[in-house]
C-alpha cells in the first residue's frame, strides 16, 4: 500500500463529462479509493449524472447536457474528498463469481514460465491463483473484458518482451498483479496461464456483460476435458457461478 497520502483530481473531459483521478499509476489506495467513490456515486447518483465509468484510478463521470455542470461538479469535489481521507481498501463485495479455469497445457503455455518466475512448482502456483480474494478491478479493453487483482507483490510480473500474437477467447493472462479474461481472442503481452469457457460478453445472453466493476472473483480448477464440455454444452455462463453475498 502507497504511505503517500492519496489526493484526488476533478478534471473536466471533454463537454459533458468530468474525469476523477486518483493517481497516476496503479497505486492499491487509489484502486480502492476508485471503487468506493463509483460504488457511492452509483448508489445515489446526482440528477444530470448520465454514465459512471470506473478504470482502475480513476472514474469518468457523464453527464446530461443539459445538466447544472457545476452543482453536479461541486458534489463530485465533496465526495471525493470524503473519499481519500479513508478507508481506502476496497469495498465489501456484494456478489462472488467462481469460474472453472483449466490452467497449463495448451490453455496455459506460459504457466510453467510465471511458475519459475515465482520460484514454485506450476501446482504450487495455481494453488495461490484459487485461494486468491480477488475482485473485478475494472472493465474495459474490449466489452464485458475484466480486470481482476490483485496478487500478491511477489506476482508484480512485467509484460512480455515481445507480444503472445494470439490467445483465445476465454483465454487467463497475467501481469502487474492482475489477471485479464479475454473476452475475444486478440494479441497480448500479458503471459497465458489458463483457458475459460466462460465468456465475458455475449451480446445475445442476458445480461450480455454479467461481471461488474467489484465483484469478488474465485478460480476454480478444472481440467481441459470440463473446459471442452463446457464450450461444446453451449452453457450460455461456462460453468460460471454467481452468489449474493
Amino acid at each position: 500500500m502507497s504511505s503517500a497520502p492519496l489526493t484526488a483530481e476533478l478534471l473536466p473531459a471533454g463537454l459533458d463529462a468530468y474525469l476523477v483521478r486518483f493517481a497516476l499509476t496503479p497505486d492499491p489506495t487509489a484502486m480502492g479509493a476508485a471503487r468506493r467513490f463509483a460504488a457511492a456515486l452509483e448508489q445515489t447518483p446526482p440528477e444530470g449524472v448520465e454514465e459512471i465509468a470506473a478504470a482502475l484510478v480513476s472514474v469518468l463521470v457523464r453527464l446530461d447536457p443539459a445538466a447544472e455542470r457545476e452543482v453536479i461538479r461541486a458534489h463530485l469535489e465533496d465526495l471525493a474528498q470524503a473519499v481519500v481521507k479513508g478507508p481506502l481498501d476496497l469495498p465489501p463485495p456484494t456478489r462472488r463469481w467462481t469460474i472453472p479455469i483449466t490452467f497449463g497445457g495448451e490453455a496455459g503455455p506460459q504457466l510453467a514460465q510465471v511458475s519459475a518466475a515465482l520460484n514454485l512448482t506450476e501446482d504450487a502456483a495455481v494453488d495461490q491463483v484459487c485461494a486468491a480474494d480477488l475482485r473485478v478491478l475494472t472493465i474495459g479493453f474490449a466489452p464485458g473484458q475484466p480486470y481482476i487483482g490483485l496478487m500478491p507483490e511477489a506476482w508484480n510480473l512485467p509484460r512480455m518482451s515481445e507480444l503472445n500474437p494470439s490467445v483465445p477467447a476465454g483465454a487467463l493472462v497475467v501481469a502487474v498483479r492482475q489477471f485479464v479474461l479475454f473476452g475475444a481472442e486478440s494479441a497480448t503481452g500479458w503471459q497465458q496461464i489458463g483457458q475459460a469457457a466462460f465468456r465475458s460478453f455475449v451480446p445475445s445472453r442476458t445480461p450480455p456483460m454479467p461481471l461488474r466493476g467489484g465483484d469478488a472473483i474465485r478460480f476454480a480448477r478444472a481440467s481441459a476435458d470440463d473446459i471442452a464440455r463446457l464450450t461444446t454444452d453451449n452453457d450460455p455462463m461456462g460453468g460460471a457461478r454467481l452468489e449474493t453475498l
